[in-house]
């Protein structure tokens, strides 16, 4: 039997544990081409940093994987199910009970107080008012939010007003978090608190991350981080996988060389 080399066994696993994928997308505004058959696979409870320059494409695959967009071509799965097909409504539901979104500016609604932007998702589910806020209130000592449950959002600091996203990103309990620039309007310290609350609050609550930035202090907090150049995917573990496999066959090179 013929064995998969590290690249194509590192692939073949990765769809094998897929929770969602993404295949062969393109997608265009205009003219402009932003996906030119990007193909990627997540598997359930990994962090997942996609990578790439401004315009490179990578905010357009999230908002596709996120079934924001629908893609002109090509397929996206989540949890078994094709969503790219979906209806808007459909879609709509889905984005509401299994997906959370934490943007580079929050999108709070300002004139609300942070419990209501925190328990808006449940709100929005159906929840017993009671209950989603509860559920709310329970979320601001995870966050060092205890005191400012009743002060408005548009009177907070950055930092505060991303945990409230994060929050509210977080307390329907989705299975995929999309985060798009979490960081991107924070200073360095006040992001580097952002994602070490992203990263161990999706831990403890066992949600997958679909992470994009530029940044790659942000993106080292990722289990694997993915390129995207020209609209398509370059992987990096993969990389890391074929550099592996050269080595050793160089390595087994030597060794023979050196026993004859």
């Amino acid at each position: 039997m013929t064995s998969l080399n590290p690249v194509a066994a590192s692939r073949a696993a990765q769809a094998e544990a897929a929770l969602m994928a993404a295949k062969d997308l393109h997608h265009s505004f205009g003219q402009t081409v932003a996906l030119a058959g990007a193909t990627l696979s997540v598997t359930g409870g990994e962090i997942l940093a996609i990578m790439g320059p401004s315009g490179s494409g990578k905010s357009t695959l999230l908002h596709c994987m996120a079934g924001i967009f629908r893609p002109d071509s090509g397929e996206v799965w989540f949890d078994g199910q094709r969503i790219d097909t979906l209806g808007d409504n459909e879609r709509t539901e889905l984005r509401r009970t299994k997906f959370g979104f934490v943007f580079q500016f929050g999108q709070l609604v300002p004139e609300l107080t942070v419990a209501d932007n925190i328990a808006l998702p449940l709100l929005l589910n159906r929840t017993r008012r009671k209950a989603a806020y509860g559920g709310a209130g329970d979320w601001l000592p995870r966050l060092g939010l205890d005191n400012l449950g009743a002060r408005r959002t548009g009177e907070l600091s950055g930092g505060q007003a991303q945990r409230v996203a994060l929050a509210r990103a977080l307390v329907a309990q989705p299975k995929v978090l999309f985060a798009d620039e979490p960081t991107g309007s924070l200073d360095t310290l006040t992001g580097e608190m952002v994602m070490d609350l992203l990263v161990s609050l999706a831990r403890e609550e066992g949600t997958t991350v679909v992470l994009v930035t530029h940044d790659p202090r942000v993106a080292a907090y990722a289990d694997r981080e993915v390129l995207v150049r020209d609209g398509q995917i370059i992987d990096y573990t993969d990389d890391r996988a074929a550099d592996v496999s050269a080595a050793a066959d160089r390595a087994a090179d030597v060794s023979a060389e050196a026993d004859r």
